[in-house]
């Protein structure tokens, strides 16, 4: 009698049923990717991985539900010479050590042709992707992409799906001195406080301040307005726009547009712009002259 696999399946259970799963070659385009088990000891870690850190706690967490189920989705290996090992790891490092410590001697595997760069990418992405990332790592994620995979500013935003804002704001604590950045990583200091010291001139002292007096993100921001400035830091902008300016800008908008329109700026330079609609159609002909 033949038996159907349900969903949470995973690949041991195709092994107990069918015995070993063969090497299956899959050609797409000009590249070979080969699905195959592979050793544990055949596989080393990659150095260009963005996740430097794992918890043991997920780890182990991780290591049970392989004992239970099996690994329910290979990692993504490259083939390498020169190294004490066969394969290098481009995705999946949690599943590879996660496996190791479940016991197991080998590993479902894609295995890729993939150049130094194109390894790292991927690397960068699906981790980046995945959101489990500390903030320093996320921060050198999107470094990388932009320095060393040469992706632009807008290249990033559409791959991650965060807004630019978001990626420059992550980008800031890059700078930081690498004591804070240890704060941060460890958890003493939040990614909001460290953003908010990055542009300070003594960015160590504040967060050492910080920690000490256990200062909200509110009061964090106060005592920097009136800190030095580091000196490559962009000025702030004091000011809002004056009613007269606000009244001219939603004029030009209304103008092109065709439907009401509330400009609000905050102190800083943020804001928003209110776009307002009165019937579904004319939300649809909104919507057609946002896209075109």
């Amino acid at each position: 009698m033949s038996s159907k696999f349900g969903l949470g399946r995973g690949l041991s259970d195709l092994k107990n049923e069918m015995g070993n799963i063969p090497d299956i070659s899959i050609l797409t385009g000009t590249e070979r990717v080969i699905v195959k088990q592979v050793p544990l000891i055949q596989i080393g870690a990659n150095p260009d991985q963005p996740r430097k850190t794992f918890s043991d706690a997920e780890l182990a967490d991780l290591a049970a539900s392989i004992r239970e189920k099996g690994v329910l989705q290979p990692i993504i290996l490259r083939t390498v010479t020169g190294r004490p090992y066969m394969y290098e790891i481009v995705a999946g490092e949690r599943r590879y050590r996660a496996s190791q410590i479940a016991g197991l001697n080998e590993i479902p595997a894609l295995v890729k042709t993939l150049s130094n760069e194109n390894a790292m990418e991927i690397a960068l992405i699906e981790n980046v992707q995945r959101e489990n990332l500390n903030p320093i790592e996320e921060a050198n994620a999107y470094k990388n992409l932009m320095e060393r995979c040469q992706y632009e500013m807008a290249d990033v935003v559409r791959l991650i799906g965060k807004s630019e804002s978001y990626i420059r704001n992550c980008l800031r604590l890059t700078g930081l001195p690498d004591a804070v950045k240890k704060m941060l990583e460890q958890g003493d200091l939040s990614a909001s406080h460290a953003r908010t010291i990055a542009a300070s001139a003594d960015p160590l002292a504040l967060a050492e301040k910080i920690i000490a007096e256990k200062l909200s993100v509110a009061a964090t921001e106060n005592m920097v307005k009136n800190a030095p400035r580091a000196t490559n830091a962009r000025p702030r902008v004091q000011k809002t726009i004056d009613p007269a300016t606000v009244r001219e800008i939603e004029t030009r908008i209304r103008a092109a547009i065709g439907v009401p329109v509330k400009l609000t700026e905050r102190r800083g330079g943020a804001g928003q712009i209110t776009l307002s609609f009165s019937t579904r159609t004319q939300m649809y002909e909104l919507v057609d002259t946002l896209t075109k």
